[in-house]
């Protein structure tokens, strides 16, 4: 699929992720989108008089044709929120990405848990890091982690190793190694897991990029464990958006001593679970304590921009058919035939007295 008018729209200034979901439940395409009227843009939801006129005025055209030319040479995989791949628990936060820069292979649906912590750790949370992970990998779960050096590296190491899979979140462009030295782990992930990004072709590591790129290391996991982290960190920060965004929280207490696991101790003392062994996080995540190593993923499915906007509203509570119809501001016709297919591909399921949530 060419995505050149997906990259056209993203690059609109004012267009934010929540405007362009907004764009293709009304537009359905993100080419319809960027030729609509100021009067059909008015009446999408969200859409400020402001954002119209960006969308009416600015010429995408040199972006999107050097993203597009930029993805064919380094032969990257663009999935878009619509596809069967696009992971399903990323539509469940506030403002997933419309589409993710891929290398390797996602799973719409699949048990992933995040690992973070330390740049700088210690040699007790880079062997246990490794060790977890490994037992993670061994277990069916997907580790997820940013590429960092410490314990992102360690935790991808120990999944691969094992011979699980591992999503690596990159805050820079997926055609960017960095950290420099993990070059041959770039390689191994592309192969055995996949490497995913948000932002353009190109996009340097800046400091502002990694708090963002920390939200989809959440969001694409059922929960994050917390090994090594100093106080105001970025690991807490990752912590702080699996709370926002519903997920579970481990961490593997430390050293009261060290100022490393000051981070991890402050977690545990606010509620977050401890972990001494990996059967503390499996018992956490939904149906599955004990797991067939290596099994089949689960079963995925596609979705139409109307679907991924009530398949959105849904992963926030379970909704009554009447407060679906408010909130999506269709018909009543539309909802009903809406919630009827998203039953038959088994994203969602009827709940007694017309509620509905997804499964």
């Amino acid at each position: 699929m060419d995505h050149y008018y997906w990259f056209a729209l993203k690059s609109i200034p004012l267009v934010g992720n929540v405007t362009f979901r907004r764009l293709l439940e009304r537009f359905d395409t993100p080419e319809r989108a960027l030729k609509a009227s100021a009067s059909e843009l008015s009446t999408v939801k969200g859409v400020s008089a402001a954002a119209a006129a960006s969308i009416l005025t600015h010429d995408y055209r040199p972006f999107a044709e050097r993203e597009s030319e930029a993805v064919a040479r380094h032969g990257v995989k663009v999935v878009d929120f619509l596809a069967t791949e696009y992971p399903k628990v990323l539509l469940e936060i506030s403002d997933p990405p419309p589409f993710l820069y891929v290398r390797g292979e996602l799973h719409g649906v699949e048990d992933a848990v995040a690992i973070v912590g330390s740049r700088r750790a210690s040699t007790y949370g880079l062997v246990t890091t490794e060790r977890l992970a490994g037992e993670l990998a061994l277990h069916g779960v997907t580790v997820v982690s940013g590429m960092a050096r410490g314990v992102d590296t360690a935790a991808h190491r120990g999944a691969l190793k094992a011979g699980g899979r591992s999503i690596g979140v990159l805050g820079c462009g997926i055609d960017v190694v960095y950290p420099p030295e993990n070059q041959r782990l770039f390689k191994e992930m592309a192969e055995k897991g996949a490497l995913v990004s948000e932002f353009p072709m190109g996009t340097t590591p800046l400091a502002e990029n990694f708090p963002r790129r920390n939200r989809i290391i959440s969001g694409i996991s059922r929960g994050v464990l917390v090994v090594e982290a100093v106080q105001n960190s970025g690991s807490l920060i990752t912590a702080r958006y699996a709370l926002d965004q519903g997920r579970e929280v481990f961490a593997i207490p430390g050293n009261i001593n060290s100022s490393g696991s000051r981070g991890t101790n402050q977690l545990i003392k606010q509620g977050a679970k401890l972990v001494d062994g990996v059967e503390d996080i499996l018992e956490e995540l939904p149906q599955r304590s004990k797991v067939v190593a290596h099994a089949d993923p689960l079963p995925s499915f596609s979705l139409t921009p109307q679907e991924a906007g009530i398949y959105t509203l849904l992963a926030e509570s379970p909704l009554h058919i009447d407060d679906i119809i408010v909130k999506s501001e269709l018909t009543v016709g539309d909802v009903s035939a809406i919630l009827l297919r998203l039953e038959l591909k088994g994203a969602v399921m009827q709940l007694p007295g017309k509620h509905f949530a997804i499964t």
